[in-house]
């Protein structure tokens, strides 16, 4: 949601201005002791109208993707709007699907304004597209929206489906590649209205990565607050690539914690269990 490259620590990125980033700035200041009163039609209406009508701000140039350690055959990297794990391109993978599985995480609104994330995607690692879903929440007014959605960049903004998302909601998310056609998927097993299966076309796509991610967007002033989640946990990870199947740890993968300018961690993840499942653990905001 970055549009979209994390922004790895080793190398320094220009501004961009995702459009969730922009519509929090018309969304009235939070306040925590409203944070268990459900989102009322008129926050909803505008967070929608924004999220809708937002242009794609300016996008990252292209950078190497810079690594602070590596044990194990396993890369180690820090963000500062990213954490969890993602499979790169080395040895010329190319991808074609992933999914994942997680349990709606509760926000708790401490700020004036804040967001998390969390998602499964192609590309976006080292590239400049992205084809991503799943599951989103924003605080307002001291009241956290909760909505699926789902992104092609540079095609589109993001897209919107449901605002019915729950905490405790089981979801699963999918990316499928055909050639040049993408199929979006968010599957909701415990509440009707939230998933949504929609059909995208991308004919530069670069499919050079896959990320399973819990994020800190991103607006014209930088990295927002990472709205406080306490623990997602992603598991059954699969992806493919080429006629290869697997999960995580089956490709070149990359651990990514997620920290602010000073090094602080914000977001931690675990260490991969079975090649397909981890936790990211909320630190702190900022």
């Amino acid at each position: 949601m970055s549009h979209r490259r994390p922004r790895l620590l080793t190398f320094s990125l220009a501004a961009c201005v995702p459009a969730i980033g922009l519509f929090m700035a018309v969304i009235p200041a939070a306040n925590a002791s409203q944070a268990a009163h459900p989102a009322t039609k008129a926050q909803i209406a505008i967070a929608l109208k924004f999220l809708k009508h937002l242009s794609i701000g300016q996008h990252p140039a292209n950078h190497s993707v810079g690594h602070t350690s590596s044990i194990k055959g396993l890369t180690q990297d820090e963000s500062t709007n990213w954490s969890g794990y993602a499979d790169d391109n080395t040895g010329g993978a190319s991808y074609t699907s992933l999914s994942g599985a997680w349990t709606q995480p509760t926000a708790t609104c401490t700020r004036t304004t804040s967001l998390a994330v969390w998602w499964v995607g192609i590309d976006g690692f080292s590239s400049g597209s992205v084809e991503q879903d799943g599951t989103g929440v924003e605080c307002s007014g001291g009241t956290p929206i909760y909505f699926s959605w789902w992104e092609m960049f540079p095609t589109n903004a993001i897209q919107v489906v449901s605002e019915s998302l729950r905490p405790g909601d089981h979801i699963t998310s999918t990316v499928t590649r055909s050639g040049t056609s993408y199929t979006l998927t968010v599957a909701d097993s415990t509440r009707s209205g939230v998933g949504f299966s929609t059909s995208q076309s991308c004919s530069n796509c670069a499919n050079s990565s896959a990320e399973w991610i819990a994020e800190a967007p991103s607006g014209s002033g930088g990295v927002e607050p990472l709205t406080q989640f306490t623990t997602w946990t992603l598991s059954g990870a699969t992806v493919k690539s080429g006629s290869t199947s697997g999960v995580i740890s089956s490709f070149p993968d990359d651990e990514l914690t997620m920290v602010d300018n000073a090094g602080r961690v914000k977001a931690q993840p675990s260490a991969l269990s079975g090649g397909n499942s981890f936790s990211v653990t909320w630190r702190r905001s900022t």
